[in-house]
């Protein structure tokens, strides 16, 4: 067994997937941009979602060097990682009814605010419930994740729909159903999977293309500057004064 080509060959299956995001989902990137701009323009506050792995996505673009300080997470407990014991509980949590709608009604999102949604299946009640009622909130919902699941499972949502069907503006993370990218004869499960890197990677690309649309109407974006480069903190205060109130990881 050659481990080196075979990590040579998942790096090629990511860098195949991030090349078809990038060719197929280009028009999607811009307009999600967009939306983020007009959200910061407007004076809406921007929240990212994500349960388990799906999280990992979310939490890469809250408080981050060289991202937009008003992104805060939507944290749902006990469903953001495998912090929590059994790590399984997490799995159970995105599978319950209500559970969204009691977080939204008492979380800071209110109209005109934006939330991404990130769940590679989209078929559980969490990210299902979650958009719908962030829409009836009137927030609107970015939603990541692989539409290859709408076609190739079933829903476990009462609704028998999926994330996809309940956002403004869907980004399709092209990732295979069961999310591993090499197989192996000696072994007996697909394994490698990929979707953090492409959701990262897609979640980047929208936040790179709502700064540029920011400077472009003359709104100096947002943004915070490391911690460990010289006049970083100081940047990152003055811009946590200015946008406090939408802020929200600060509190």
């Amino acid at each position: 067994m050659d481990d080196g080509t075979l990590g040579g060959r998942f790096l090629d299956a990511a860098i195949g997937l991030l090349a078809r995001v990038r060719d197929e989902e280009a028009e999607s990137v811009a307009a999600a941009g967009e939306m983020v701009a007009d959200t910061v323009a407007d004076g809406g506050r921007l929240f990212a979602f994500g349960a388990g792995h799906s999280s990992l996505a979310a939490q890469d673009l809250v408080y981050r060097a060289g991202g937009l300080a008003l992104m805060n997470l939507l944290a749902v407990p006990g469903a953001v990682g495998v912090d929590v014991l059994p790590a399984t509980l997490g799995s159970a949590l995105e599978r319950v009814d209500g559970l969204a709608t009691a977080v939204l009604d008492t979380s800071p999102l209110r109209a005109g605010d934006l939330l991404v949604i990130i769940s590679l299946s989209g078929r559980n009640a969490l990210p299902v419930e979650m958009a719908t009622h962030a829409r009836e909130l009137g927030v609107k919902v970015i939603g990541v994740t692989s539409v290859a699941y709408a076609t190739e499972t079933k829903s476990r949502h009462s609704s028998g729909t999926f994330l996809k069907d309940h956002c403004d503006l869907v980004l399709d993370s092209k990732i295979a159903v069961g999310d591993a990218e090499l197989t192996l004869d000696a072994i007996p499960a697909p394994f490698a999977p990929a979707s953090t890197v492409v959701t990262s990677a897609i979640l980047q690309s929208v936040m790179a293309t709502a700064a540029a649309s920011l400077a472009d109407r003359g709104i100096e974006p947002p943004l915070l500057r490391s911690g460990n480069v010289d006049g970083g903190l100081d940047w990152n205060d003055r811009v946590m004064r200015e946008y406090g109130d939408r802020i929200f990881y600060l509190r």
